[in-house]
């Protein structure tokens, strides 16, 4: 059974990945506010125009994809939780049942010792009995026999604790076994789940991002087709219509003489000199 080492890194993945579109979105945004081309005109503005709302039109778009992408980060964390509190309920069984079975079976081995020393002293009892059987008086005899048949009944009685130990425990540890095969049957079950869960988020994050590809695409297109509509003779044309002072150049300057007026300069006499 895997541990929970890749939700965690997932559940951590993502709202890191939220932040940074979340973060382009903000930034994406501030640049669509900048002044741009303020100083065009006519068809060339008006795809610009187009160009500033498509690009905040994207930057909404990727706050979208961070919002989602957080749900979608909040849905796994759930499951992750719901998982990890269905295994420590099973886990917890199985320490308790495993902690039984310990404590049962070191009873068990402890009752088998105690019960083999009680047969050894039965043993030992009886052939102390039989060796003075000839030698002892009837006092002595009886406590020999006496002292033997204490031995053989202490080594009854283990015996008796020594197989209803190893019967409990049998049984104890049949009840574990069976459990055992649960939990993993369990364990199994939440692996599969938590394996189909993580690949179905991916395929889900990963349609996320290529839809969000789809929709950048689509408003960029948007600001092509206004390009597409950006005539330049019409601009020109606009430009001279809005700008025009008049369709006939200005006047020539013409010379005006201070003392005769419109007269020009060539009419003008000049006196001769005086020569001798």
């Amino acid at each position: 059974m895997l541990f929970f080492n890749t939700f965690h890194c997932l559940c951590l993945w993502s709202p890191f990945r939220a932040s940074i579109e979340e973060k382009y979105a903000k930034e994406l945004m501030g640049l669509s506010k900048k002044v741009c081309g303020h100083n065009e005109m006519n068809t060339l503005k008006r795809s610009l125009d187009v160009f500033k709302l498509q690009t905040e039109h994207v930057s909404l778009s990727h706050l979208q994809l961070a919002q989602t992408m957080r749900e979608e980060a909040r849905k796994l964390e759930d499951f992750r939780e719901r998982q990890k509190e269905a295994r420590k309920k099973v886990e917890q069984q199985m320490d308790a049942l495993h902690k039984q079975r310990a404590t049962h079976l070191k009873k068990t081995l402890e009752s088998k010792k105690t019960y083999e020393l009680k047969c050894r002293d039965k043993e030992e009892a009886e052939q102390n009995m039989n060796r003075n059987a000839s030698t002892s008086n009837a006092k002595q005899q009886e406590k020999l026999f006496a002292k033997t048949q204490q031995a053989k009944q202490n080594a009854e009685e283990t015996d008796k604790i020594y197989m209803q130990n190893v019967s409990l425990f049998g049984k104890i540890k049949e009840d574990w076994q069976k459990e055992h095969i649960k939990a993993c049957e369990v364990f199994e079950a939440q692996e599969m789940e938590r394996i189909n869960t993580l690949r179905n988020m991916l395929w889900t994050h990963l349609n996320q991002l290529s839809q969000q590809c789809v929709t950048s695409d689509e408003l960029y297109e948007e600001v092509r087709k206004s390009l597409e509509q950006c005539d330049i003779q019409e601009d020109i044309a606009h430009f001279v219509n809005l700008r025009r002072t008049g369709d006939k150049p200005p006047a020539p300057v013409l010379y005006e003489n201070f003392y005769t007026g419109q007269r020009p300069l060539s009419t003008i006499q000049m006196p001769l000199s005086n020569s001798r």
